[in-house]
């Protein structure tokens, strides 16, 4: 069949790794024709161009500046997606009738496209549903539901409206999502919503006691300490005020040792805190190759999550793959909405707190440091291999799908 998938996420190419390019993998593994349409931003200096691997294709649409950029080009950018990727599917896949069309949020601007596809080619239409915005904008303060942002809010709210409208399926990353999105979306059928997990294809990124050891002394890690890694981004949902509250508790604790890597629009809150105050059992650095960066990760003993307390709705940060293919378990401090905690703790490959109970994170940070946690290493690999690999994914999510499609054309 003719899949394609749409998405303002960077491709460039399936043999790299990530939840979508081992996903898509996955459908060319299974035989199916892979359409990918992502952006190429103007400072790229690209001109949009079609790349074709056998039965996978990638069509790069050059549009504007969308991240790492200011708020007012993200807008304009963003808003100019639609017919900016309508424009480049009519020339380069005129001839190409799909079959299921699949998306992601962010962001929520592309239901004019999916809906010009499914008129066109009579085709299902899947969201794998990874935000919800604009709610998520209104909880942590960057927009509102009154006043002038107000107007702002309903214009988003409605485009997120049609985003569903026109979707056949919706997966969501957990089962708390699919209760907020029902709850909060009364005209949603909810036969039509399912669980479709971030998920990736599990590679061994383990290291052995030689190379921690030597990863450990190259970028300055103790080799002595139990060692907490923070890596992704360093945003508003990740409740930055919170994570430097954790550290400074634990600014007299020379057992461990917390290593932050990232980047993002908090990184300059974290970096002051760590030049004023001087935390001897602190490293922050800018994010790495992505190469390097795993290793790292594999040379640490227990994965960090963030995000903001205020968030009314359930994130699923997509970071929590990176540490169980390393066999980490996982400290999140996260809302007491979204249930990645319970999970976490359900699987028995880590430990939660709320993201505002300074008391109970270090207590847990003594708990883990005075414990054997090779048994939660365990866990959390067998976890990932068992739940969230993309061919589970696949088998589970969208092989009936497809199965119905099929079944529909005899």
């Amino acid at each position: 069949m003719n899949i394609i998938f749409l998405t303002l996420y960077n491709i460039e190419s399936l043999n790299n790794n990530g939840i979508y390019e081992d996903l898509l993998r996955e459908f060319a593994s299974q035989s199916h024709n892979v359409y990918v349409v992502s952006p190429s931003e103007r400072r790229l200096n690209s001109d949009t161009a079609l790349h074709t691997d056998g039965k996978v294709n990638i069509l790069k649409i050059r549009t504007g500046n969308i991240q790492k950029t200011n708020i007012l080009e993200k807008g304009i950018s963003t808003l100019l997606l639609e017919r900016q990727f309508i424009d480049g599917i009519k020339k380069y896949f005129s001839d190409v009738k799909f079959d299921l069309i699949m998306y992601s949020t962010p962001p929520i601007t592309l239901a004019g496209v999916v809906k010009y596809l499914k008129k066109r080619d009579k085709a299902a239409t899947y969201l794998m549903l990874k935000d919800i915005f604009p709610q998520n904008a209104v909880d942590i303060g960057l927009m509102s539901k009154s006043g002038v942002k107000g107007l702002i809010y309903r214009f988003f709210r409605n485009k997120e409206k049609q985003l569903y409208a026109v979707s056949d399926y919706i997966g969501c990353m957990s089962e708390a999502n699919v209760r907020y999105l029902l709850k909060h979306n009364a005209e949603i059928s909810s036969d039509s919503v399912g669980l479709c997990p971030n998920s990736i294809e599990p590679v061994d990124m383990s290291v052995s006691p030689e190379e921690i050891k030597s990863i450990r002394t190259r970028y300055g890690i103790p080799a002595d300490k139990k060692v907490f890694v923070y890596g992704g981004n360093l945003g508003k949902p990740q409740g930055i005020p919170f994570l430097i509250d954790c550290l400074r508790s634990q600014k007299d604790n020379t057992d461990v040792f917390f290593l932050i890597v990232g980047d993002g629009t908090e990184y300059c809150r974290l970096s002051d805190f760590v030049e004023k105050e001087k935390p001897l059992n602190v490293r922050l650095m800018k994010s790495l190759p992505k190469d390097d960066y795993d290793k790292m990760i594999a040379a640490c003993d227990v994965g960090l999550i963030f995000l903001d307390h205020r968030f009314t709705i359930p994130n699923f940060p997509s970071r929590l793959l990176s540490y169980m293919q390393a066999g980490l378990p996982v400290l999140a401090a996260t809302d007491a909405n979204t249930d990645v905690g319970k999970i976490i703790e359900g699987g028995e490959f880590g430990w939660w707190c709320e993201s505002n109970d300074i008391q109970k994170f270090s207590k847990l940070i003594d708990i883990i440091n005075s414990s054997d946690i090779s048994e939660y290493k365990t866990e959390s690999r067998e976890y990932l291999c068992r739940y969230y690999s993309v061919g589970a994914t696949y088998s589970k999510c969208f092989a009936p799908i497809l199965d119905k499609i099929n079944n529909d054309k005899c």
